[in-house]
């Protein structure tokens, strides 16, 4: 049973920072192109990084030089590091795996930026 679960959400104010993992099980891990995906409500599912099998990272322009993605193939868990967060990035935040036509989902993980 494949399974993706999210975690590190919460509250942080403007300017702050949060790292959120995705976590990974009943899957190769390591041949896997990961996304983390982003909702606000009202809104459509957005993609906000990339990272391959390779490591190879593509991100949104929103996000371009705030968020790093990455991934320990040891730890079967890929990462979103956040800094300098604004309020337009308080969203639910989705990990995806997917591998040609493959793909799965994470519940997601809520995170807020407010003061």
């Amino acid at each position: 049973q494949v399974q993706l679960v999210e975690s590190g959400g919460g509250l942080v104010q403007p300017g702050g920072s949060l790292r959120l993992s995705c976590a990974a099980s009943g899957i190769i891990f390591s041949i896997y192109t990961f996304d983390w995906y982003r909702q606000a409500p009202g809104n459509q599912r957005e993609l906000v990084a990339t990272i391959t099998s390779s490591s190879s990272t593509n991100y949104a322009d929103s996000v371009k030089g705030r968020f790093i993605i990455s991934r320990e193939n040891a730890d079967n868990t890929v990462y979103l590091q956040m800094s300098s967060l604004k309020p337009e990035d308080t969203a639910v935040y989705y990990c995806r795996s997917r591998l040609a036509v493959t793909s799965y989902w994470g519940q997601g993980t809520q995170v807020t930026v407010s003061s």
